[in-house]
């Protein structure tokens, strides 16, 4: 399993590249949840998301009870739960700080690792939950250390700017996937192509992490006749994909039985050729074309450049990410080994020209 560290965290909050979310859990038997949640666990899953998971709370604070220090812990201020357990959507202060207080009694802690502004898509959204004191409670729970960390969920760029424009987020949970990224906006993905990935590199170049929903689209990436792409991807290349975006620190795919843990720990073993999305190249939208996605494909390169690891490089930098550019300058193997062979532009699906890019790359970076 690979761990990425929260860049505003502490050392030991380093997030395991696979989370789950654990949504649609609620029906599933007790038992079954905290089996599901320790074999996780067991197999170096240490993010979870709770999201909707109200009827799941207990069983999952059974699982956690004693490793709860070794697990990281997502919950939405705004989502609320009945006496069943099922979710609500939620803007009434009291109940959002009702049902906060009951959620520590149910998970048997005394404090969550991430708390968030739930689901917030709409300025107006972002204004009411200012204007009832949800923001301002959350900044008291994280001076109090009950909230470690304070985030919020959106699916559009121009909201998601505006709150990370506060200052006081440190993670922000966002969908990704090839259908939302690559077609066109409020059709699948709210935003375009541009607005999208510039919403990913700015949380890179500012150090806030990203937590990833919908990495399947809901499971209609999985399907031929689901897909807007009438193609379908696997589990594996999709993740692989949400992973490989800037900014992100885990993916958070929903699990609702012990079967669907099984199909996603599959990742951990996966192949190179089993994890490469590249094929997305071929029925993505034009917006994208010349785009280097990062995805590798291009590889191996007969001069040893990681041509997808110098691109992400190159464009944080542009981006103003410092950092980013520091890890170029360490990189054993840079642009300026290019060959100029063609062998990386045969491959690419994506048509871009990386001998020109290299050049480009080389040229900024010596400047």
């Amino acid at each position: 399993m690979e761990y990425r560290q929260l860049p505003h965290g502490n050392k030991n909050e380093k997030f395991s590249v696979l989370g789950l979310g654990m949504g649609g859990i609620g029906k599933t038997p007790p038992d079954e949840i905290e089996a599901i949640i320790r074999k996780a666990i067991d197999n170096g899953i240490n993010f979870f998301d709770l999201c909707t998971a109200g009827a799941s709370y207990a069983p999952i604070g059974r699982a956690i009870r004693d490793c709860r220090d070794k697990v990281f812990l997502q919950v939405h201020f705004g989502a609320v739960y009945d006496e069943n357990g099922e979710y609500g959507w939620c803007r009434d202060f009291e109940t959002i700080k009702k049902t906060f207080l009951w959620e520590l009694e149910a998970l048997g802690t005394d404090y969550v690792d991430f708390g968030f502004l739930h689901c917030v898509d709409e300025d107006e959204d972002f204004d009411t939950l200012c204007e009832i004191g949800v923001l301002d409670y959350l900044k008291e729970l994280k001076e109090q250390g009950i909230v470690r960390h304070i985030g919020f969920s959106s699916h559009t760029p121009s909201v998601s700017n505006r709150i990370i424009d506060t200052g006081l987020v440190d993670m922000m949970m966002f969908s990704i996937n090839p259908a939302y990224d690559f077609e066109k906006g409020d059709d699948y993905g709210i935003g375009s192509v541009k607005e999208r990935f510039d919403l990913f590199k700015r949380c890179e170049c500012e150090g806030i992490g990203i937590s990833v929903m919908k990495p399947f689209f809901a499971g209609q990436l999985l399907s031929d006749e689901q897909s807007p792409f009438g193609v379908a991807l696997t589990h594996t290349q999709c993740l692989q994909y949400a992973i490989d975006r800037p900014g992100v620190l885990t993916a958070v795919p929903g699990v609702q039985t012990m079967e669907h843990l099984d199909v996603l720990l599959k990742f951990l073993m996966a192949t190179d050729e089993e994890k490469d999305y590249s094929v997305i190249g071929t029925f993505t939208a034009d917006t994208i074309t010349g785009t280097c996605v990062y995805c590798n494909h291009c590889q191996p390169c007969p001069a040893g450049i990681d041509i997808g690891l110098v691109n992400k490089y190159y464009d944080l930098a542009l981006a103003g990410d410092d950092i980013a550019a520091n890890h170029y300058t360490k990189l054993s193997v840079k642009a300026d080994a290019c060959l100029k062979c063609g062998h990386c532009e045969s491959r690419c699906p994506f048509g871009v020209n990386q001998e020109s890019r290299m050049t480009e790359i080389e040229h900024y970076f010596h400047n």
